[in-house]
C-alpha cells in the first residue's frame, strides 16, 4: 500500500516505511519529528523543473509530463520501490502545501501505472 502525507503532519505507526521524496528537507521540521526512514532525493524533480513549476496549478499537467520523463532515468530504483510497496505499507512524505498537485502525487501516479 502506498500513502501520501505532509511532513508537517504527525507520524503514525500505520504510515509504515516513511520515505521523504523531496530534494530539500522540509522547512522547520526536525529529523526527530519527521520520523523519516529513507530520503530519496534522486526521485524528486530536478531543481530546474521545480523552479519552472513553482506550484502553479495551471502548469500541473505539463509538470507531470516533464517529471515523468525525468523518472524514466530511475527505472531500477522505481522497480525496487514498487516491489517494496507491494510487500509493505509505504508513505511518501512531502512538504508542499497543495495536497493534490505536488511531486509526491505525481510520483505515486507514475508508480501505479508501472507494469
Amino acid at each position: 500500500m502506498l500513502k501520501l502525507k505532509r511532513a508537517y503532519e504527525p507520524h503514525a505507526t500505520s504510515d509504515g516505511l516513511r520515505i521523504l521524496v523531496e530534494r530539500l528537507w522540509p522547512r522547520g521540521v526536525t529529523k526527530e519529528k519527521a520520523h523519516i526512514d529513507l530520503w530519496l532525493k534522486s526521485l524528486s524533480p530536478s531543481p530546474e523543473l521545480r523552479k519552472w513549476y513553482n506550484h502553479d496549478s495551471e502548469r500541473w499537467p505539463e509538470f507531470r509530463k516533464r517529471y515523468w520523463a525525468e523518472l524514466k532515468d530511475q527505472a531500477d530504483l522505481l522497480a525496487l520501490l514498487k516491489h517494496v510497496i507491494e510487500q509493505e505499507t509505504v508513505t511518501f512524505v512531502y512538504a508542499a502545501s497543495d495536497e493534490e498537485r505536488n511531486s509526491a502525487c505525481a510520483l505515486k501516479d507514475y508508480l501505479e501505472r508501472l507494469k
